[in-house]
């Protein structure tokens, strides 16, 4: 039997064996640009809920298993990252009103685990995680079948997961082109034999240096809960909790009408699990004493914002705010009603992006991209600090767009999430937006201009390496159009005319340059005449400061 504390230290070793071992998982990216991010992204999120099984004491494997995969799916970064919070949610669920778990319970979990993250996956592709999490699975059931003891479904989920992983790159050309295995299949190894060095031994792996703290990714709007005027205060305290819903829970759109009732700045996300609440209200203990009506309070925190603001204002000094356990338990925007119809939260990096983005009318700007992506929980404060009845998120990265899909879910507004995987087509996006439209005629009309935009990208080789026949150096220039690698080169100033040159096809006008955080202005200016004197003089040639990091420049052609 595994109990509620051995699953927990168990969780506790595997994010720890990640996070020591993420620089290895990240070395397995197959492209050779700077954006090998797999182990990072899977140790942040299972880092996430690292942070929160800590505090944890005594509880069932249901309750260990819920709380991991609450926080797993609020810290999930990049798609590996959130298809490995899918996995647990789904392993939750398998372990639902269980006070321990026989090996035949967590191989069942295990199989719902992997339902989940195929479910959520449109076009799920073998040879990755989803296939090693899969087989391990089968074999799991299998063992299960005949001895349901713990430690033998254990060692036949790893063993196979080790042999499958094995096998990636005869499912995957590009995988056997590289000489490495799957990357993300490799990190979910390593977070298994995490998990079983403390089944075999009972000592949990430990990190190898002090855990670095993970500050949440500010949008453009941030604001503390005392306000940034001198305005009056309405209502004193600032009233945050954390709901384990019961399973015959009421109907918790009653609980929101009473919270709008007695206060105002509300927050309220529901899912499956859980019920989130922040409030400013004068009567905090009204909003404790309903919430227990749906469930089990997790987490409380109440605030008095006329102290902070007096603080803030130059009066007496505050007591310093306490470090926060966890991503899950931040509120750090303030809430806001939603007065007006559409509203707007895009993700991009450098300050250029950031400030053209704002004068097309987003709301909210999410710093992160490549290297960097933001976690759902990240994108979900962006969303509820919108002050919109429907609002399009622009992920603007392929990496993103699953943890976007994910905080729709959990947000209290209407979301759409727009398929940009790249920044111009956001700013395309953007400009198609039209606000006397629907938002249904608005997501048809703006995937429609994002479908007719080429993105170009100029950056380096982060290291040696073979690709697709391509022999390419570490520091050598890399060209791409929409993903796939085009040429490789040494003076920048030629392989930006050539990319753009080979961009431009029949029926297109328009081509952006935008320049990025280590280019000097006078040599964008020498790519922007090179550019201008490869295409046709009828195409219009713009040239944009992006400040973007990684990338040189971006190009957009349409």
């Amino acid at each position: 039997m595994v109990t509620g504390n051995q699953l927990r230290d168990a969780l506790i070793s595997a994010a720890n064996n990640i996070a020591n071992k993420k620089s290895m998982v990240d070395s397995l990216n197959v492209f050779p640009v700077p954006d090998g991010d797999t182990g990072t992204n899977m140790s942040m999120t299972i880092g996430a809920a690292a942070r929160e099984l800590e505090q944890l004491k005594d509880q069932p494997v249901s309750e260990v298993a819920r709380v991991a995969a609450a926080a797993l799916l609020r810290g999930a970064r990049g798609n590996s990252g959130v298809i490995l919070s899918l996995l647990f949610r789904g392993f939750a669920k398998g372990l639902q009103g269980k006070d321990t778990a026989t090996g035949a319970d967590i191989a069942s979990a295990m199989a719902m685990g992997v339902e989940a993250a195929y479910k959520a996956v449109m076009k799920p592709t073998e040879g990755t995680i989803l296939t090693v999490s899969r087989c391990a699975a089968e074999k799991a059931g299998d063992v299960a079948s005949t001895d349901s003891s713990v430690k033998a479904v254990f060692e036949a989920i790893l063993d196979q997961a080790k042999e499958t992983l094995a096998k990636t790159p005869d499912m995957l050309p590009i995988l056997k082109k590289s000489g490495v295995v799957d990357a993300g299949g490799q990190g979910l190894v390593v977070i298994l034999e995490g998990m079983m060095s403390f089944m075999q031994d009972g000592k949990i792996i430990e990190a190898a240096g002090k855990p670095a703290i993970v500050t949440p990714i500010e949008t453009t709007e941030t604001r503390s809960a005392a306000g940034e005027s001198d305005q009056e205060i309405k209502f004193t305290y600032c009233t945050e909790c954390i709901i384990d819903k019961a399973a015959d829970s009421n109907d918790a759109l009653a609980f929101r009408a009473f919270l709008e009732s007695i206060g105002d700045s509300l927050v309220f996300v529901e899912d499956d699990s859980i019920i989130k609440v922040h409030v400013h209200t004068n009567d905090p203990g009204s909003v404790l004493h309903e919430a227990i009506n749906y469930g089990t309070l997790y987490t409380v925190k109440i605030e008095n914002m006329r102290n902070q603001h007096t603080s803030i204002s130059g009066g007496a000094q505050a007591e310093p705010a306490p470090e926060p356990k966890s991503a899950e338990q931040l509120f750090p925007y303030a809430a806001v009603d939603p007065d007006t119809d559409y509203g707007f939260v895009a993700v991009a990096a450098g300050s250029g992006m950031h400030d053209l983005f704002m004068d097309l009318g987003v709301n909210n700007v999410v710093s992160g991209g490549q290297t960097m992506n933001p976690s759902t929980d990240d994108i979900l404060a962006a969303i509820q600090a919108t002050p919109a009845k429907t609002v399009f998120v622009l992920p603007n990265n392929k990496n993103i767009i699953m943890a976007a899909e994910q905080a729709a879910k959990l947000a209290d507004r209407r979301v759409f999430v727009l398929q940009t995987r790249s920044i111009p087509q956001g700013i395309t996006a953007m400009l198609a937006y039209d606000p006397e439209a629907s938002a249904s005629k608005n997501q048809l009309d703006m995937t429609h201009a994002i479908s007719k935009v080429s993105t170009g990208q100029v950056t380096f080789a982060a290291r040696d390496s073979d690709f697709d026949g391509k022999k390419i150096k570490q520091g050598e220039l890399l060209a791409m159009l929409n993903g796939k690698l085009m040429y490789t080169g040494r003076d920048i100033v030629k392989i930006c005319s050539r990319l753009a040159k080979t961009m431009v096809t029949k029926g297109m006008g328009y081509v952006t340059i935008y320049y990025g955080e280590d280019i000097t202005e006078e040599k964008a200016k020498a790519v922007e005449q090179a550019v201008r004197e490869k295409l046709p003089s009828d195409i219009e040639v713009t040239l944009v400061y992006g400040g973007q990091p990684v990338y040189y420049f971006v190009i957009s052609a349409e």
